[in-house]
């Protein structure tokens, strides 16, 4: 990628140190370990800018609505670099994949504070919202079709 940007595989465990600092910033629990991080055909995801892991997420084959699909975990990209666009380039490139490897739908429990990102990518608020146990802060559930 230009500018110093480059997409890369990685391992649950270098997602890490991002996911604490962002998703478990202010927040009941600190733990960043999913059950899902090792599944059959979960892949994680950073951006590198300039050699720095500046955003990270993982991704989950997980059906929705009896639908093949994949499920958006962990997205996470620094805090004093929200805003700037690098979780879009992240996250549009994960879309990529995950179409590639033939999934049509992309879905996610996503924070009310990060909705309008979503939206802005393509993704639709689907029901009522709920308060996510780990965090305690409300979320909705987000879909997006891939293709």
């Amino acid at each position: 990628m230009t500018d110093g940007l480059e997409v890369v595989e990685i391992s649950a465990t270098d997602t890490h140190n991002l996911r604490r600092s962002v998703l478990r910033w202010n927040t009941p629990t600190k733990e960043v370990v999913f059950a899902e991080d090792e599944w059959p055909g979960c892949w994680h995801l950073g951006l590198r800018r300039d050699d720095t892991l500046v955003a990270v997420c993982s991704w989950v084959p997980r059906p929705h609505h009896e639908q093949p699909a994949v499920q958006l975990r962990g997205m996470a990209t620094d805090r004093s670099l929200q805003g700037t666009g690098l979780g879009g380039v992240l996250l549009e490139h994960g879309c990529r994949i995950a179409h590639e490897r033939g999934f049509t739908l992309v879905w996610a429990r996503a924070r009310d504070a990060a909705l309008a990102f979503y939206e802005r990518h393509g993704f639709t608020v689907e029901g009522d919202g709920f308060i996510d146990q780990a965090t305690q802060m409300p979320h909705h559930l987000i879909t997006r079709a891939l293709g």
